[in-house]
């Protein structure tokens, strides 16, 4: 399990926020890529809720420069293989069941499994797993309750997701135990609709700089 830690850890170090991003038309996949890198956002989080978000994936991962494509929302070990076979590099997924865990085990793609709970994060623990998804953050406790996680899961990374904004990110990625944090909000659904890319590429450049 160290190598493919090394991998995801490698990948989400990149930026201090992962993009997560619901695509409805893949046509704006690249142009959207594109303007999340040009703003220092690499890792891009694309996630299967919606009919193109496959077709998405593949058409970043093999024409956008730059962009480490990531697939999201992966509920079972069919999606996996599916994200894999579009040319995902990192695979998230809200929650986890053992099936997940198994498919991950025959993949050299790293897996980044949800969970909220202590109890969760034990269990993924004893399966070798080193950094997690906290999700869904705000509503599961917010960064009081990461904070709290930090001492007795001392070797735990986090990327919290779920209900993160430009305005809450910085309590997050203050903690020791978080390693950066999964928002929507650097590609709102109106610019996106709009084309408007450079309006992306700025809000992109606001999200990296809060790695300083």
């Amino acid at each position: 399990m160290s190598a493919k830690t090394d991998k995801l850890l490698s990948i989400l170090k990149l930026q201090p926020v992962v993009p997560v991003l619901v695509i409805d038309d893949a046509a704006t996949a690249v142009p959207l890529a594109r303007a999340l890198v040009a703003g220092g956002l690499k890792a891009i989080e694309i996630t299967l809720r919606t009919q193109g978000a496959l077709e998405a994936i593949r058409a970043v991962a093999a024409e956008v420069e730059g962009a480490v494509a990531g697939a999201g929302t992966i509920l079972n070990a069919a999606q996996f293989e599916q994200a894999v076979e579009a040319g995902s590099q990192f695979i998230v997924s809200p929650g986890t069941t053992q099936e997940l865990i198994d498919v991950a085990n025959d993949h050299e793609v790293p897996l980044l499994p949800g969970a909220a709970t202590a109890s969760e994060v034990m269990g993924l623990r004893e399966e070798g797993y080193q950094v997690m998804k906290f999700f869904p953050a705000e509503q599961a406790g917010g960064a009081a309750y990461l904070k709290s996680l930090s001492s007795p899961l001392a070797g735990t990374l986090f990327c919290p997701t779920g209900g993160i904004s430009l305005g809450n990110a910085r309590d997050y990625l203050s903690l020791p135990n978080v390693v950066c944090v999964g928002g929507s909000w650097v590609a709102p659904k109106d610019l996106v609709a709009k084309g408007d890319w450079a309006g992306i590429t700025k809000l992109a450049a606001e999200a990296y700089a809060l790695k300083g």
